[in-house]
């Protein structure tokens, strides 16, 4: 898979470099690239349920933008692997192995909230709406695997969005930490 050449690629690629420049002095540095991180409360997915929870939730624009995600738990859970595994060093990315379409996004939350998915946001009205941050954040596509976690043996909690978002919103899912 090819970088992203947009504007955050090119500032993460740029703040990424000035930060490697301290293990020069010494530390190990893990720079820790986060997907959308799945939690019941707080971050994206309250704000992608709403729609739902109206009976108005839909695709984004075409849905064939793909969607790199990780449960806050496993993203916790990365941070402490990072943390106790001196052999983690450099750019990790912090998402599950299974990243997803955001059509197929949209099914599993509807079918996991029980709720319909018939109403697609038109990409013109998101950009009517939000205007370039509807490209930045919602008909962008970022398909990122965690590569380097795989190779160094951290195992998903959950690995795929379905059992994912059964957890997160199920009222039995533990703390993070």
């Amino acid at each position: 898979r090819k970088p992203g050449t947009d504007f955050l690629a090119s500032l993460a690629k740029e703040w990424e470099a000035e930060a490697m420049k301290a293990e020069a002095l010494g530390p190990r540095v893990v720079l820790a690239r986060f997907g959308i991180i799945l939690a019941r409360e707080g971050g994206a997915l309250p704000k992608m349920m709403l729609p739902f929870k109206l009976g108005a939730g839909g695709r984004l624009g075409s849905g064939k933008q793909w969607m790199s995600w990780v449960t806050l738990e496993d993203a916790v859970q990365i941070l402490r692997f990072a943390i106790e595994n001196a052999s983690v060093r450099s750019a990790i990315n912090v998402v599950a192995p299974q990243p997803v379409q955001n059509l197929v996004f949209t099914k599993v939350l509807a079918k996991t909230m029980h709720r319909p998915a018939l109403f697609p946001a038109p990409a013109f009205a998101l950009r009517l709406a939000l205007g370039e941050m509807a490209d930045a954040l919602l008909l962008s596509s970022q398909r990122v695997a965690p590569e380097k976690l795989e190779q160094l043996g951290y195992t998903f909690l959950y690995p795929a969005v379905s059992s994912a978002l059964s957890a997160v919103l199920s009222v039995k899912t533990k703390a993070p930490i």
